[in-house]
């Protein structure tokens, strides 16, 4: 089949760029999904009666730490090489090239370090506020998920996580990266991480939240880790050095977050705070 009879996918990334700062659509869609996230969990905050405050402090907690977590899980697991010579570049986010200051933003963001980051920034909070880390996670989950889904479609503007070769009708053409056809895997990703989403909202308006605290957090675990896990297989290589395994650094850290899921759907359920 032709290449021409293909998607061809050449935008770009950049809005616009004053001097050595450029703004990016990945960056607003990252920010979209904060705002987004907060939209969905203010509802929820208002609906059970709980005061909105307590989620904007939640929301710095996360905010940092989905950042914080993103950024060291990218250096770590899949850069370490180049960092642990260069670690200043792991929290500047500019360079100087050529005498020249060029902002740069934190090129380099893990969704497994991310939820790791969030995990913790969760457990911070609750000890600092007394509450809850499960009340908290179960709602959660569901602005994450659909955060999840605007950080893939910004991954697909960027050309970036691209797919392995493929000839189905709908394969696209990454013209910034080469002329070979490939799988969307972005927006493979994205389509899930908003069905999911779409499930977490109706169970939750189900109150599956309240009949078993950590059930909604669980299926959130299993289900993303569990699409991410297979939509690996589906996507070239994001570094060199996994060239020849069996399972992709995404895969491995995908496996004990989808282990955790299935242990607590497994667990017998428990009030929020036991």
């Amino acid at each position: 089949m032709h290449k021409l009879l293909f998607i061809h996918w050449n935008i770009n990334p950049e809005i616009f760029r004053i001097g050595g700062i450029a703004v990016r659509y990945y960056t607003l869609l990252f920010l979209l999904a904060f705002a987004v996230s907060y939209w969905l969990l203010s509802g929820i905050y208002k609906a059970e009666g709980v005061d909105v405050k307590l989620l904007d402090r939640l929301a710095i907690y996360v905010f940092i730490g989905t950042l914080l977590g993103a950024r060291l899980g990218h250096c770590l697991f899949y850069e370490f090489d180049y960092y642990k010579t260069k670690p200043w570049e792991i929290i500047l986010p500019f360079h100087f090239k050529n005498g020249q200051f060029e902002f740069t933003g934190f090129q380099g963001l893990a969704s497994h370090g991310g939820t790791i980051g969030i995990l913790a920034a969760v457990w911070f909070y609750c000890k600092k506020y007394q509450v809850s880390m499960l009340w908290v996670l179960d709602r959660l989950v569901i602005a994450v998920a659909i955060a999840a889904c605007c950080v893939r479609m910004g991954n697909f503007l960027n050309s970036e996580i691209i797919g392995r070769p493929a000839t189905v009708a709908w394969a696209v053409v990454f013209e910034r990266v080469d002329d070979v056809p490939r799988h969307p895997a972005q927006l493979y990703e994205a389509f899930c991480y908003g069905a999911i989403f779409l499930v977490l909202l109706f169970l939750y308006i189900r109150k599956m939240a309240f009949v078993k605290p950590g059930f909604l957090f669980g299926i959130f675990l299993i289900t993303l880790f569990g699409v991410r896990f297979l939509m690996e297989f589906l996507k070239d290589e994001q570094e060199s050095f996994e060239k020849g395994w069996l399972l992709n650094m995404g895969q491995l850290l995908s496996i004990p977050l989808i282990v955790v899921g299935i242990y607590f759907l497994l667990t017998k359920p428990k009030k929020y705070g036991q």
